[in-house]
């Protein structure tokens, strides 16, 4: 590569890498707001928030970098321009498609990001994600040992604890269940534990009382008890985290045929086609969008009033390929068939690239003749 690529690339990928620290900050303060928030009122401890958030972090990336890129060929892009570095270029007869060769090798090196990310890092992060979160949503502990809290560990279910013990015992112990249409259960009791023996966990009440209430008779039933077990499994138990989901598998893994994919995931073959092309035709945007970036700024030419208007065209030219990548999702969730169509956006911004760069080789015509010596004299 020659001084002036490796310049031009240099310059591209520091600024890269600023842009793409400054989203990903953006975006995980707003993503860990809400996540702490939720994390911490479950009893949960800053580890495990922070575990949360570094399984979070390829998914944010991947969104970000092609923004990244896009930001970073304007941003040189109008810098050279600026400083007449580019009109030097072209001076010494370097030709559009000349100058974008940089581009081009930064927009590959951002697409070998991404396609780790989507091919490799991301599913085994979502896969972790999953597994924690459902080790997290079948604690009772964390879900329960709320002092002084009405909590709702499932619909219909309200639980209260008036004071845990250091020996974890629970005191004033409310807990209501309407999960039946046909009646209401309420049971107190001054002291409760709980036992966890494998995938089973069970409340034990001590010295309280169960009123059931008939939905059809408008009847109500009290009994005073010793002790009674609850079995509260069913409220912690999340078995929608241990299916097989396609976004979870690498995708080696996706390459097995989709006749048995369809039958271990329980998805359609049109949503495994999905996720599958998917991988490859976002890293692809990543090329596109430097591309996008650098033709647009490079056809506007040089103005006074600054490159405002060409990258708001640029802008409106990406979010114009990048919507149609989101339509055409549905389409080839419904017919696996149509997997080329998330291509096409991809195929659509390299060939508007191409155009772009090809009407600025072309050698410009003059509209008006100039007048000889004589005529000017005369």
């Amino acid at each position: 590569m020659r001084r002036l690529d490796r310049y031009v690339l240099s310059q591209l990928l520091v600024l890269f890498g600023f842009f793409s620290l400054v989203l990903v900050a953006v975006f995980w303060i707003n993503r860990a707001v809400v996540l702490f928030d939720r994390l911490i009122s479950d009893g949960q401890s800053a580890l495990v928030f922070l575990e949360f958030t570094a399984l979070g972090l390829p998914k944010l990336i991947t969104t970000v970098l092609p923004i990244s890129a896009f930001a970073a060929t304007v941003y040189v892009t109008n810098r050279l321009n600026n400083e007449s570095e580019l009109t030097v270029m072209q001076a010494t007869g370097s030709s559009p498609f000349r100058l974008a060769r940089p581009v081009v090798v930064f927009g590959f090196l951002v697409f070998l990001m991404a396609s780790a990310l989507q091919h490799l890092l991301l599913p085994l992060a979502l896969k972790q994600l999953g597994e924690r979160e459902a080790e997290i949503s079948q604690n009772a502990t964390s879900r329960l040992l709320t002092e002084g809290a009405f909590l709702h560990p499932s619909t219909s279910v309200t639980f209260y604890a008036g004071e845990i013990t250091e020996e974890g015992i629970l005191k004033d112990v409310f807990l209501s269940d309407g999960r039946k249409p046909e009646e209401g259960v309420i049971y107190t009791a001054d002291e409760a534990y709980l036992i966890r023996n494998q995938d089973m966990t069970t409340l034990i009440m001590l010295d309280g009382l169960a009123q059931r209430l008939s939905n059809e008779t408008n009847r109500l039933s009290t009994a005073n008890f010793r002790d009674f077990s609850f079995d509260i499994s069913s409220l912690v138990r999340n078995d929608a985290a241990h299916r097989l989901l396609a976004r979870n598998m690498i995708t080696f893994d996706l390459m097995a045929p989709w006749d048995d994919l369809t039958k271990l995931t329980n998805q359609s073959a049109g949503q495994l086609a999905e996720e599958f092309h998917s991988r490859f035709a976002e890293p692809l945007f990543c090329i596109v969008a430097a591309l996008i970036g650098f033709t647009t700024l490079l056809i506007g030419g040089y103005s006074r009033f600054g490159v405002w208007r060409e990258v708001v065209i640029a802008f409106a030219l990406l979010l114009l390929i990048n919507g149609a990548r989101s339509t055409f999702q549905n389409p080839v969730r419904n017919n696996s068939e149509l997997w080329p169509l998330l291509y096409a956006p991809v195929v659509f911004g390299a060939l508007l690239s191409l155009a772009m760069l090809w009407y600025l080789a072309r050698p410009k015509r003059r509209k008006f003749a100039v007048a000889s010596p004589q005529e000017v004299s005369a």
